[in-house]
């Protein structure tokens, strides 16, 4: 099976990476582009359309490795190209909050009656916490890519650190899912290195964000509540403390937790004097530091309690020290087929 996972993960980032030119072109064509200007690094138009390129590169490639034998990764590469579909249109035309968050529940019920399911009480509860947490999980990855790069390599490492866990534990329909993820961000990731030409847009974040939060899941349904906790947490750590930290500062300065700004953790580290390719391999770092703490505990090499106190205790000091950081907030409200973004250097 190794051989499926190697021929699925290159044929991933062939197409990523093939498909990424011709999509650039459409993008310009149509317009499709986050416009310069405020106190954006990029001092051209960049277009859109990156996403379509890691969606088509991840779900094509494991679809024909697997067929439909699995139902959980059947339902999950269907229910994530719905959701990558969701915001394909919202990079066309912005879409209201409450009709991304009503398809994004919609799918992840789906995927959760499919048996991907996260035991946490023991309950019925565990069903809905699961599809609140995708739900959340996927919107925290969208809010992550604001700065070249930097979603990329974090989805790089986190997706391959989950694959090695997934072929660990004999999940080798999941493993192939996720090898293919990584390699098609990586096909996809130096068109997007900075200075970026081209963004993956919401089809691509939304998509990477409910497929990580999907896969992560399905590793962690059946343990005990400690090692799910553990496992759900250590992969997106990046992408929860970024969350905590722009609603934290937002409250506590009586602004909308779900208005844009410039206000993330890589505007933050920016500020504090890091460059932007800088930001993205930082960010990466941090992404393998815990998600090898979630391989440990996978493996029974770490207790999960030590493992997400230790992660705990780093993110409170990250979200404390990030949110105290001078940061200059700046909102621009969104336009049609011109989004402007949260790409503010």
């Amino acid at each position: 099976m190794s051989g499926t996972i190697a021929l699925t993960a290159g044929t991933a980032c062939l197409i990523s990476a093939v498909a990424v030119v011709p999509l650039r072109r459409l993008a310009l064509r149509w317009d499709l582009t986050d416009q310069p200007g405020g106190h954006k690094a990029h001092a051209s138009p960049t277009p859109y359309l990156g996403g379509v390129a890691i969606t088509v590169g991840t779900v094509a490639p494991t679809a024909v490795a697997l067929g439909v034998a699995d139902l959980q990764i059947t339902a999950i590469l269907l229910a994530a190209a719905a959701v990558s579909l969701l915001g394909l249109i919202d990079d066309f035309s912005p879409l209201p909050a409450l009709t991304r968050l009503t398809v994004e529940t919609v799918v992840a019920v789906g995927v959760v009656l499919s048996g991907v399911q996260a035991t946490v009480t023991g309950t019925w509860l565990d069903p809905v916490l699961t599809t609140v947490w995708i739900v959340v999980m996927t919107n925290s990855f969208n809010l992550l890519d604001n700065m070249d790069g930097a979603l990329g390599v974090v989805t790089a490492v986190a997706a391959v650190l989950l694959a090695v866990t997934a072929t660990l534990q004999g999940h080798v329909a999941l493993a192939v899912l996720l090898a293919a993820l990584t390699c098609a961000c990586l096909g996809f990731l130096p068109y997007n290195w900075a200075p970026a030409r081209v963004f993956m847009g919401d089809s691509g974040s939304l998509f990477i964000g409910f497929t990580l939060a999907c896969s992560a899941t399905v590793l962690v349904a059946g343990r005990p509540p400690d090692a799910t906790i553990a496992g759900l947490f250590l992969p997106t750590f990046v992408a929860t403390v970024d969350t905590c930290v722009v609603f934290l500062s937002r409250l506590l300065t009586g602004r909308s937790p779900l208005q844009g700004g410039t206000d993330h953790v890589s505007h933050r580290l920016r500020r504090a004097g890091l460059g932007t390719r800088w930001v993205a391999v930082t960010l990466g770092v941090i992404t393998a530091f815990t998600g090898v703490l979630c391989l440990a505990t996978a493996l029974g090499r770490l207790s999960p309690l030590v493992a997400t106190v230790v992660a705990g205790a780093i993110a409170g000091g990250l979200v404390g020290l990030l949110r105290d950081m001078s940061v200059r907030v700046s909102v621009r409200t969104p336009q049609p087929l011109q989004r402007i973004r949260e790409r503010r250097r």
